[in-house]
């Protein structure tokens, strides 16, 4: 039987070496891709997908990012997630885009999403600046539910982008929950649900913070639950995914 089974890969923290942590057609979240990259200054990334789209993130530090032959300068103005906004590059499908460095080092998330659609609209590269970010809060301290959510794709954007939606969620306290009540969006259940894939880094400040992740198919379910860190890379299929963190506060990018 199947009955509680989520499809689900846990991928602790490792030294990936600028090499895609969700690559293409991933067995397990297939419409979703994900590459945390490290820079040190002068040092440069080139990238093109075929068939997904992206997004560049500067989770810290400023670098010079060109898209084909469209160019954007100094993106980045913090560094590290725990410090103002973020700033980001969109990159169609199909587009080159090349990273370098500009600052002592640089913390780069690359977050992709499927949109192969033979009937896609021909869409432009284009810059995300903090001002840009759309910020909402959610839940309160009571509850231990509080979390302050920062959409980088997002609604704001929707009509420049295709389906992919990415956003730094912040918890806010000891003990706080994300992914709370319990929801799930494994089904095109329109109002109510839609189907999406997601992956989730996770970041702790600080930095030997931990947290808890549930992951369950039915509201009767138990499990599975793994342990996050710093680093720690969540991928879901489909399923109810509420999250604890157990010291301060956790953060992490997602793609939908």
């Amino acid at each position: 039987p199947t009955r509680g089974r989520v499809l689900v890969r846990n991928i602790p923290p490792f030294n990936n070496k600028n090499e895609p942590v969700i690559d293409v057609n991933d067995d397990t979240t297939p419409l979703c891709y994900f590459n945390p990259v490290s820079l040190k200054q002068g040092e440069s990334y080139q990238y093109s997908l075929d068939n997904y789209e992206s997004v560049v993130v500067l989770a810290g530090g400023t670098c010079d990012i060109s898209v084909n032959e469209q160019s954007f300068p100094s993106v980045g103005k913090r560094n590290s997630v725990w410090e103002g906004d973020p700033s980001a590059v969109y990159v169609p499908v199909g587009s080159t885009a090349n990273i370098t460095c500009m600052s002592d080092s640089a913390d780069v998330l690359i977050a992709g999403g499927y949109y192969g659609d033979e009937d896609r609209p021909e869409l432009e590269p284009f810059a995300v600046t903090p001002d840009d970010v759309d910020k909402v809060q959610y839940g309160s301290d009571d509850t231990k539910t509080h979390r302050k959510i920062k959409h980088i794709l997002g609604q704001k954007n929707a009509d420049n982008r295709g389906r992919l939606l990415v956003s730094e969620l912040f918890t806010v306290g000891a003990g706080g929950w994300s992914g709370f009540p319990p929801h799930k969006h494994d089904e095109d259940r329109l109002p109510t649900e839609s189907r999406y894939e997601e992956v989730y880094q996770f970041r702790f400040n600080p930095g030997h913070g931990f947290g808890a992740q549930f992951l369950y198919e039915h509201h009767d379910d138990q499990g599975p639950v793994y342990h996050v860190k710093t680093g720690s890379v969540i991928a879901i299929d489909k399923g109810y995914h509420p999250s604890v963190a157990c010291l301060l506060s956790t953060s992490g990018p997602s793609a939908e």
